[in-house]
């Protein structure tokens, strides 16, 4: 089902590092904005930074693909030194491509971690790529957020326990 992830976590810094080797998976393609940070924040809090510092020392290849505008992804991504695919048009599978293509793995071991069932789950199962649901670190305010997470709301997956 196109709205299912693969898998959930509460946030990006719950994945444990071992969860990737045992999963197969060698890259991740990363969401921005409420993934790794909250909207417009131009660097991760400690918590975030600290899991990034250790997945990037542990071999993991990574890569920022955002809907977002390059003015908006590019320092971040210069922050964190990584490649990034900006106005990546999520759901649709341009910028996932664009994001395999570069990071050079077969798709099998990539999955991509997101926050938003209609653009980022969607978008990895219509690219053909194993998705990792994380829910947002803050609730949007804008009008446009606020209605795609009140339709979502029905479509989101149970929070899991702290421990795993």
């Amino acid at each position: 089902m196109l709205h299912r992830p693969d898998y959930v976590f509460n946030s990006i810094a719950d994945i444990p590092l071992d969860f990737f080797a045992k999963e197969g998976i060698r890259a991740l393609i990363l969401d921005l904005d409420n993934t790794l940070t909250t909207h417009n924040n131009p660097v991760p809090d400690g918590e975030r930074y600290n899991w990034f510092k250790a997945a990037k020392e542990s071999g993991l290849k990574m890569i920022i693909v955002s809907n977002n505008h390059p003015e908006r992804v590019k320092p971040f991504a210069e922050f964190l030194g990584l490649d990034f695919v900006p106005e990546g048009r999520k759901p649709l599978p341009f910028g996932f491509n664009e994001a395999c293509r570069r990071i050079g793995l077969p798709k099998a071991s990539i999955a991509a971690v997101g926050d938003q069932i209609f653009t980022d789950v969607m978008g990895c199962k219509l690219s053909g790529i194993r998705s990792i649901f994380v829910f947002p670190i803050l609730p949007e305010t804008g009008f446009w957020f606020r209605v795609k997470r009140t339709l979502e709301k029905p479509l989101l997956p149970k929070k899991p326990s702290k421990e795993r």
